[in-house]
C-alpha cells in the first residue's frame, strides 16, 4: 500500500490499469505521459512482451494533492492482458492503492472483459487484499468502435461493486483524464480517512541522550598524608547538569567542588602531575 517517505515528506501511492489484452491499458499511460509536463513527471519505463505490444509495465510518477499535508506521488503501472502473464499480473498487484479496470467495448469482447475481471479478483484475494478495500474506476474504451457493447450491458456484468464508470476512447486521449482524476481521487479520499486519526505528518522522536559525564574534583589535600600524590585533588566523574565553556565553574558547590570542562582535561593533568625528571 503507500509509503511514506518522511525525508522529504511524501507519499507515494500506486495505481494499476488492468484489463484483457490490447484493452487499451498502454495507451490509457502514453497519453497521460505525453500530457503531463516534464517537470511533474518521471521516465516511463517499458518492457516489451514476445507476442504482444502490452508492456510489461509503466511507471509514471506525478503530484496530485496531498494526504495530510504530505505531497502525494501517483505511480501509475500496467499489468500484460494475456493469460500466461498471470504471474507478472499478480506481482504487479502488490502493494496496490487503487485500480482502472479497462474494458474494451468491442462487440465480442465481452467474455474477454469478464474473464479479466475474474482474473484480477482471485489475484486480489491471493496477495491478502479485500475487494472492497481497493477503490476501483472502470473505464468503457474504444467507444469509437462502429458497433460498440452498450454501456448498460457493460455496466450490468462489470460493475460489480457500484464504481464509478468512464466512457472513454484513449487513442484519441478522451476519458483519460477523468478516469486518472476519479481514481486519485477515490485514493487519496480512502487514505486520507485511513490516516485520520494518525499523525503521520509528525517524524518519529529521536531517542533521549545520555547526559556526558562531567568531572570534578576535591579542592581541599589530605593533611595526614606524606604522599604528594595523596595531596593532589581527586579526579573523578560524575552525572549532572551542562558542562560550563569555563575551565573552572564560577559558583562552588555547597560541598565546595568546582567543576573543569573535560576539554580542559589534557592540560589540567599535565600541570598536575608534571614529568619528573631522572636523575
Amino acid at each position: 500500500m503507500a509509503t511514506v517517505n518522511y525525508a522529504v515528506r511524501e507519499i507515494s501511492v500506486k495505481i494499476v490499469y488492468y484489463g484483457p489484452a490490447l484493452s487499451g491499458k498502454t495507451t490509457n499511460l502514453e497519453i497521460i505521459h505525453k500530457k503531463v509536463p516534464p517537470e511533474a513527471k518521471g521516465d516511463m519505463v517499458s518492457l516489451a512482451t514476445e507476442s504482444d505490444r502490452t508492456l510489461f509495465f509503466d511507471f509514471l510518477p506525478i503530484d496530485l494533492g496531498k494526504i495530510k499535508g504530505f505531497t502525494t506521488k501517483i505511480q501509475l503501472y500496467t499489468v500484460p492482458g494475456q493469460v500466461y502473464y498471470n504471474a507478472t499480473r499478480k506481482l504487479v498487484l502488490r502493494g496496490v492503492d487503487g485500480i482502472v479496470f479497462v474494458a474494451d467495448c468491442g462487440a465480442e469482447k465481452m467474455a474477454e472483459n469478464i474473464e479479466s475481471l475474474n482474473n484480477m479478483e482471485e489475484n486480489l484475494a491471493e496477495c491478502g487484499y479485500p475487494i472492497e478495500s481497493v477503490p476501483i474506476v472502470l473505464q468503457f474504451n474504444k467507444r469509437d468502435l462502429e458497433n460498440p457493447i452498450p454501456v448498460e450491458e457493460l455496466e450490468s456484468k462489470l460493475n460489480r461493486y457500484g464504481s464509478k464508470c468512464i466512457c472513454a476512447t484513449a487513442r484519441t486521449g478522451a476519458g483519460v483524464f477523468d478516469t486518472l482524476k476519479a481514481v486519485s481521487k477515490n485514493v487519496i479520499d480512502a487514505l486520507n480517512k485511513k490516516y485520520e486519526k494518525v499523525q503521520i505528518s509528525q517524524t518519529p522522536q529521536k531517542t533521549a541522550e545520555k547526559p556526558k559525564p562531567e568531572v570534578e574534583y576535591d579542592a581541599e589535600p589530605n593533611p595526614d598524608s606524606n604522599n604528594s600524590f595523596d595531596n593532589a585533588p581527586k579526579v573523578r566523574e560524575k552525572i549532572s547538569a551542562p558542562i560550563s565553556e569555563n575551565v573552572f565553574d564560577d559558583t562552588p558547590s555547597a560541598t565546595n567542588k568546582k567543576t573543569i570542562n573535560p576539554k580542559y582535561k589534557k592540560n589540567f593533568f599535565e600541570d598536575l602531575f608534571p614529568q619528573q625528571k631522572s636523575e
